[in-house]
């Protein structure tokens, strides 16, 4: 079955062809209403699933109803699946009367989203000769998620690195540009393991990067919206735990908020170390979610090294785990290693397999 996915935000896109190629489907993608129209020209898709809005006007969805009234020129025949993050009912009923087959609502649970998907096509069974396949796929697809470049500063160095476990995981790291001279430094990592895991983090990172506009503004904000749209799309059982950073080049001031996550490790050049331990709860458990921000100023020398608990859980060869304290060891004694080489590092100390995602972000001030 071909699918095509129109969305303005490449971010959305990724995710949504990463979900949906993992459940046997065959995506194509559109990036505005122009090239929607074109691709039912030139193919034959058995659905599409478009965004309202785009950037011509990003709140009203009235670009995505005038496509929809268009397609219906066209003759096109395919069930047509709206989505925006803006919707309402009575948006969602303006959309049915031009034309749409149903409404899903950003940010969006992917099991519903794949019931609604399947209500309006009949999907055949994917071959099992397929399965590793797909799980190739899938890792490509996720790799392309983490960041592909970094902001440049003036003040601050910084790189990071996902070693997976698996195929696929539910580890997350990004490098978002949030204003001329302030980046964002942030790391998540999704409960459970797996493509259900990576499923939930690919979520997590388009609501992200959709709100990241919010962070020099209103930090707090941009949290509790995010805690609310991950608890009312995930399966109750399910969260995710955040480090969201938020670095001014001039001032070199770091605000954070630590929402459940593993405390990172802040190694000053005197050899003092402090953690940045959490200023708020988990994403998706609470929906009381009243978080707090952090500040500290990185001097000269000062380094940084946000992580994931399969960093600190992973099994040595003479301990249980290897623990916040033997992990600030390791970095203290290996300064010049890379996010790359630490988690190399940390994954030979372990005498079986790695059980779990080792992230690492580590940033230094100059």
């Amino acid at each position: 079955m071909r699918i095509l996915v129109a969305d303005d935000q490449p971010d959305v896109l990724l995710a949504l062809r990463f979900l949906l190629k993992a459940e046997g489907f065959t995506i194509q993608t559109a990036d505005h209403p122009a090239a929607i129209l074109n691709a039912v020209r030139d193919s034959s898709p058995d659905l599409v699933l478009m965004d309202l809005n785009y950037t011509r006007d990003t709140t009203s969805g009235e670009e995505g109803l005038n496509t929809l009234a268009q397609l219906q020129q066209l003759g096109l025949r395919a069930p047509v699946i709206v989505m925006t993050a803006w919707g309402s009912v009575e948006l969602a009923v303006e959309a049915m009367r031009r034309g749409a087959a149903d409404f899903v609502m950003k940010p969006w649970d992917n099991d519903k989203l794949l019931s609604t998907l399947r209500r309006h096509l009949v999907v055949a069974p994917q071959p099992a000769s397929r399965v590793a396949h797909d799980l190739d796929l899938a890792r490509q697809v996720q790799a392309q998620l983490l960041p592909q470049r970094r902001p440049p500063l003036k003040t601050l160095e910084y790189d990071g690195h996902c070693r997976q476990a698996g195929a696929v995981g539910g580890d997350y790291f990004d490098f978002l540009e949030l204003a001329p001279g302030r980046v964002g430094l942030l790391l998540a990592d999704i409960s459970g393991k797996g493509i259900a895991a990576a499923l939930l983090m690919s979520n997590l990172q388009a609501a992200l990067r959709s709100l990241a506009w919010q962070a020099t503004r209103n930090l707090p904000l941009l949290l509790r919206t995010l805690n609310l749209q991950f608890l009312e799309s995930t399966p109750p059982e399910r969260f995710a735990t955040l480090f969201f950073s938020d670095y001014e080049d001039a001032s070199r001031t770091l605000r954070y908020a630590n929402c459940g996550h593993n405390p990172p490790l802040l190694m000053r050049a005197s050899g003092e170390v402090e953690w940045l331990k959490a200023t708020a709860p988990v994403i998706g458990l609470l929906d009381v979610f009243l978080p707090e921000v952090g500040e500290t100023v990185l001097a000269p020398g000062d380094r940084l090294i946000i992580y994931s608990d399969g960093v600190t859980d992973a099994r040595g060869p003479d301990v249980d785990d290897l623990g916040d304290l033997g992990f600030a060891d390791i970095v203290r004694l290996n300064p010049g290693l890379s996010p790359e080489q630490l988690t190399a590092h940390i994954a030979a100390l372990s005498p079986g397999d790695q059980f779990d995602d080792m992230t690492l972000v580590l940033a230094r001030a100059v």
